[in-house]
């Protein structure tokens, strides 16, 4: 290698990086303190962030299939609706996020506290029948007969647990509120200045992209600030067809399950239908998640209903996996299967469901840029591979 001015400066660069990590390491715990200082401070712009990124996928439909040919035109009309399309496409996309936590609050919610309270009133009165036939069929063993006359469900005893519980950790109680309280008001914060954020990183996004380009442009070399916009171009691309897809996909997954339980006559079709659209936007496990939670609630009403719950489910996952998933979703996240399960292992254990959602589409950026740097090597060698 010669030792021209451009490799004596990557050197050194190279040289400043080793002596950093070095310190780093050496100094481990001071590293970690101030990093997560550092993410504390800046905690409330990253929510902010994800939250533009996510209403950014309604309000830029909104904003092309609403406004789009109005803000096309020249005249007077054409102005108002330039001026007014973002501002009112943003509270539509905020509208709609909030119908749809109120349709958890107040449909899942108080649904499933009834079910809830349902199961345990079942449970106690089939506890009888259970030392009955338990009685009968082991009578010959005298101790699963004699464990089976002790089982009972007293829900005032559980009652009293609890209270007894909360008794014995009233020392704690005050320090335990105030931490919790504390802990409520700073998320409540953080999430507060993250809304502001993000509604003001959408409003006025065109102008902070020119901005930040402006900035990159100075600071680093053009063809670093055009690859690093290929990755956020890709990336953006990748993530909203993503989060799309997956939407839609659940919202017709948890329809055909309300309209296909409805038809025969199952229970909880309302909770369940709307239990499965959610827990399907958890990629891979979301359905399996959803299938189970809908098998037991119905197993406490009718054993018999409950098993062809799980044929129903058999069907419909069929129907959604070879017809719905590819047209709706299709190959957006443009990830083999294999990786799609890598990447939601990954994400579920690092980050839980959260994890699961970001990890497929990140995972998927990540393979795609792989794949053009092996191509662009391949060719650099002049290697076909067929």
């Amino acid at each position: 290698m010669e030792l021209n001015k451009e490799n004596m400066k990557k050197i050194r660069w190279l040289i400043a990086f080793s002596v950093l990590l070095y310190l780093g390491v050496q100094n481990l715990d001071v590293v970690l303190k101030y990093v997560k200082i550092v993410w504390g401070l800046l905690l409330p712009f990253v929510l902010g962030g994800a939250m533009a990124f996510v209403l950014n996928v309604p309000m830029a439909f909104i904003e092309r299939h609403v406004f789009g040919k109005a803000k096309e035109k020249e005249d007077r009309r054409g102005r108002a609706a330039a001026k007014f399309a973002r501002p009112v496409s943003l509270i539509f996309s905020i509208v709609l996020v909030v119908l749809a936590i109120l349709v958890v609050v107040l449909i899942v919610a108080p649904e499933l506290g009834r079910t809830l309270v349902n199961v345990v009133k079942k449970v106690e009165e089939d506890i009888p029948l259970v030392q009955k036939w338990l009685t009968d069929t082991f009578q010959s063993d005298s101790e699963i007969v004699k464990w089976a006359s002790t089982i009972e469900i007293d829900p005032q005893k559980i009652i009293d647990s609890i209270v007894s519980v909360l008794r014995s950790g009233a020392d704690n109680l005050v320090s335990s509120t105030i931490t919790v309280t504390m802990g409520l008001v700073s998320m409540a914060m953080n999430f507060a200045i993250g809304f502001v954020f993000s509604c003001y990183v959408l409003l006025q996004k065109e102008k902070l992209g020119r901005q930040v380009l402006k900035a990159a442009y100075a600071i680093l070399p053009v063809k670093t600030v055009e690859y690093l916009g290929h990755v956020c171009t890709l990336a953006s691309k990748v993530f909203s067809s993503f989060i799309t897809g997956q939407c839609i996909e659940a919202v017709i997954l948890g329809s055909m399950f309300f309209v296909s339980m409805t038809i025969g006559r199952f229970p909880y079709a309302m909770l369940i239908g709307v239990l499965i659209s959610f827990t399907a936007l958890i990629p891979v496990f979301g359905g399996i998640i959803g299938c189970w939670v809908g098998f037991f609630l119905i197993l406490m009403v009718s054993p018999l209903k409950a098993l062809a719950f799980l044929v129903l489910f058999l069907i419909l996952q069929q129907i959604e996996g070879n017809l719905i998933y590819p047209h709706v979703v299709g190959n957006s996240v443009g990830l083999p299967a294999i990786w799609v399960l890598v990447a939601v292992t990954l994400g579920g254990n690092l980050m839980g469901i959260v994890g699961m959602l970001i990890f497929i589409p990140l995972v998927s950026v990540i393979y795609t840029l792989f794949k053009e740097w092996v191509s662009e090597r391949l060719e650099q060698k002049k290697v076909k591979i067929s």
